[in-house]
């Protein structure tokens, strides 16, 4: 993400509590910054999430630059807790990049070795461990859905925080629980979610059903965002 004088203190100090917070100075006219910077985003992606990355253009942004006391760019600092964690000036080779990055990750738990097992009795050993490791509970949950143990599934969920994986799942599980099939056709699942909306308006468990089969669709199916809009208009 880019960030200004006016979010630095969300954006990275406060953010940097969850997630170490990974700081780009650069500015357009400077070349090594524009060698450097894909690199660093290349590395920060490649974590999936566990770090994120800040760029500031110290053009637009001299404040940021002034707290950080910097006097030559590119110049990248990883702060974890709202404090430097680590540092360096200048272009590195990309090898050094990826390790300066992966330094910040946590050490991996036996939780998190479990689970990336992803049997279920490693799955199910992890959460002893870790009643609430998020990947572990997702993953069990997979298992236990396409077994038909769905109400199983949703008590599993429950004990993690909402995701759009965890939501997407509960989904699932609760129209295997009610006897929907998972696996129609799209034109039978179109079918489907034309009759539920003529029951929206006043019928909890059709309303539900029908948002139910929307989740499992997806952000990226085109149909989704049209039979949105279209239970809007039907409750609205």
């Amino acid at each position: 993400m880019d960030v200004t004088d006016e979010t630095f203190q969300t954006d990275v100090l406060a953010r940097s509590a969850q997630v170490p917070v990974v700081v780009d100075l650069w500015a357009p006219w400077c070349g090594p910054c524009t060698t450097l910077g894909p690199m660093l985003e290349r590395a920060v992606a490649a974590t999936d999430g566990a770090v994120e990355l800040a760029k500031v253009n110290v053009d637009d942004n001299p404040r940021i630059a002034q707290s950080f006391a910097v006097q030559s760019i590119p110049a990248v600092f990883a702060i974890v807790d709202g404090k430097v964690a680590d540092q360096f000036i200048g272009a590195l080779p990309e090898p050094q990049v990826v390790a300066f990055v992966q330094k910040l990750l946590p050490a991996l738990s036996e939780a998190d070795t479990l689970a990336a097992a992803g049997d279920e009795a490693s799955l199910r050993r992890a959460l002893e461990l870790e009643a609430g490791h998020q990947q572990a509970t997702e993953a069990l949950a997979r298992i236990l859905i396409d077994r038909g143990e769905a109400a199983d599934a949703l008590a599993l969920l429950a004990r993690v925080p909402e995701t759009a994986a965890v939501r997407s799942l509960a989904a699932e599980a609760r129209l295997v629980e009610s006897g929907v099939n998972v696996a129609a056709d799209d034109a039978e699942v179109d079918a489907r979610l034309n009759s539920l909306l003529e029951r929206v308006r006043d019928d909890d468990a059709a309303r539900q059903e029908y948002v139910d089969l929307l989740e499992t669709l997806g952000p990226e199916d085109p149909r989704t965002s049209s039979f949105r809009r279209a239970l809007a208009t039907r409750l609205y």
